[in-house]
């Protein structure tokens, strides 16, 4: 799924880098996927300085579905965490990632939408294999449930991206789907950061996927 914007006669590419389906418990969760997806998850790491731990399922095409729960070992970071992880009230996708090379420009326009988005950030871990993972963005906020609006990872200064590190699990993102109740307040933000998904009406906000798995089309 390509997003692009033309920018002083260059085209900049943006795809969607990631979706976080955030849950109450992991362990579970995986279990349960390999059932309704036909493939297990992949346990990634632990976001030591979020409280939150994943697992990782590939999309193909340096796309994933990142499957994230409160870490309860980790009992150093408080409540609110990050993704809407302490205001979970059924298992759901809660944000989603756009890759960007103009993480400037990005944080500037989010932080025009709301002061407490946009703030940049970075982050690193080992990768099973051994390789560093190192990653910026903008920092996706606590609050609310389910945000609508992406944040920005970019992979440029890392070994490798997370993808390419799980196996192919014939897994690939057909659709995003994006709800909100006035969603013309929203579309042109969305054009700014070079969003191209279409929000459609509805009184929940939300986000819905639609992937194609081994046992076949899955919506979540």
């Amino acid at each position: 799924m390509n997003y692009c914007v033309s920018l002083k006669n260059k085209i900049i590419k943006k795809r969607i880098d990631h979706i976080v389906y955030t849950v109450s418990n992991l362990e579970t969760t995986v279990l349960e996927f390999e059932k309704k997806l036909g493939v297990q998850a992949i346990f990634g790491g632990y976001h030591k300085t979020q409280g939150t731990k994943n697992a990782l399922i590939n999309l193909s095409d340096e796309c994933y579905l990142e499957l994230l729960a409160s870490d309860p070992t980790n009992t150093k970071i408080k409540p609110p965490r990050w993704m809407g992880v302490d205001l979970l009230t059924k298992d759901q996708i809660t944000r989603f990632a756009l890759k960007s090379n103009t993480l400037e420009k990005d944080s500037h326009i989010l932080q025009q939408y709301n002061p407490n988005m946009g703030v940049q950030s970075a982050g690193s871990r080992n990768a099973p294999d051994g390789s560093l993972l190192t990653w910026e963005l903008t920092m996706p906020l606590a609050t609310p449930e389910v945000e609508i609006i992406p944040f920005m990872i970019d992979w440029s200064k890392s070994d490798m991206h997370p993808t390419n590190y799980l196996p192919d699990m014939r897994c690939t993102l057909k659709a995003l789907h994006v709800t909100h109740p006035k969603p013309e307040k929203l579309q042109e933000l969305y054009k700014r950061l070079a969003c191209e998904i279409e929000i459609n009406k509805a009184e929940e906000v939300s986000l819905k996927m639609i992937i194609d798995s081994p046992n076949g089309p899955i919506e979540l």
